[in-house]
């Protein structure tokens, strides 16, 4: 099916990538050559191409900029050890957005055109993905309203966007964590499962007063007690105390991460115990101060597998033991990379070549 979709190219008439200096790469501020762009008119996804990166032509009256009808998704593409292009599991980052699209009254779009655009896309970029130690491509998809309306209700028109860009390591080490225990990312009933812009705005300035004081992450909790641990701003969070991995389990209001699924999967492929049940804030303070907490780590697309180095919660900093090459996240983390460079065995069928 992806085979025949019919997708116009147009492509950039000389490369950028020669001005891109690889090693000294800041997330998220580098594009390849070009983006893939699809327009849901009149019941239907039609004008399908790929053209030269660059700037959109909106109105100011584009409902998205006015009621916040608005998703994305974050993926990677690798170069593995055979200098081939692979993806990590790229049919549920278009089943997830499916889902974010369903809760923001926004229309589906097919899994073939998602990734027959992706595909061809990651084809005609490929020389963007760096086989660099720790570098990938990061890949943002997203989809929009469209339609030039201030009136509050959904939009007719839609526009998805694919655009890609090199990118290095997230976080360049262990990273430092505080809990928040006033401001809420969301509540039940509401959109904490959806990859959504509204989400990641509303966390911005909570984000930024805890950056003020030191700490890279917040990690959120849930609206009505502030007691249990829900995730963190880039990451699902996990634990390892006594031997057993637990995390919070995905629900309305915590993103279910595809990362967070792989390691759970990896967790049970190698035997070792998994509880995905509530977690309190207490409990993981007492585990600590019991030293019982063998581990703490986040886990996302970005992140990757992040150690936490420190956890703080009303005013007090806890610290966590470092990450050892015998710890599971560590092992877990160098599995995913072996994966994705084609030098560990593929038993889930996780990794898609782009041809």
């Amino acid at each position: 099916m992806i085979d025949t979709i019919d997708i116009q190219v147009r492509l950039l008439e000389q490369s950028r990538i020669s001005s891109v200096d690889f090693s000294q790469l800041e997330f998220g501020r580098v594009y390849a050559d070009h983006m893939f762009l699809a327009d849901f008119e009149q019941g239907q996804w039609n004008n399908l191409q790929i053209v030269p990166y660059g700037d959109l032509s909106l109105s100011p009256a584009t409902m998205a900029l006015h009621y916040g009808q608005s998703i994305f998704e974050g993926m990677k593409a690798f170069r593995n050890a055979h200098n081939e292009v692979v993806l990590f599991r790229p049919e549920q980052n278009a089943r997830r957005l499916n889902r974010s699209a369903v809760r923001i009254c926004m229309p589906e779009i097919p899994e073939e055109i998602f990734l027959s655009g992706l595909y061809k896309l990651l084809e005609l970029d490929q020389a963007w993905v760096s086989g660099q130690e720790g570098a990938s491509l990061y890949i943002r998809p997203f989809m929009f309203a469209s339609d030039a309306y201030v009136g509050l209700k959904p939009s007719q028109d839609y526009k998805f966007v694919i655009i890609t860009g090199p990118v290095g390591t997230y976080y360049g080490g262990a990273v430092k964590v505080k809990v928040e225990t006033h401001y809420a990312r969301a509540a039940k009933g509401g959109m904490g499962f959806a990859k959504t812009a509204g989400n990641y705005a509303g966390s911005l300035y909570p984000a930024k007063l805890a950056q003020a004081e030191g700490y890279h992450q917040l990690v959120w909790t849930d609206s009505h007690e502030h007691k249990y641990i829900e995730e963190s701003g880039t990451m699902n969070l996990m634990f390892v105390i006594a031997g057993t991995l637990v995390t919070p389990p995905v629900s309305d209001t915590i993103l279910p991460g595809i990362t967070r699924d792989s390691v759970i999967q990896i967790a049970k492929d190698w035997g070792m115990p998994v509880e995905e049940r509530p977690v309190s804030v207490d409990e993981i303070v007492q585990a600590i101060q019991a030293d019982n907490l063998e581990e703490m780590f986040g886990v996302g697309t970005a992140a990757t597998v992040t150690p936490v180095e420190l956890f703080a919660y009303q005013g007090t900093d806890y610290a966590v033991k470092p990450m050892q090459e015998d710890a599971f996240a560590y092992r877990a983390k160098q599995h995913l990379i072996n994966l994705c460079k084609g030098q560990a065995e593929d038993t889930h069928s996780w990794i898609v070549k782009v041809a």
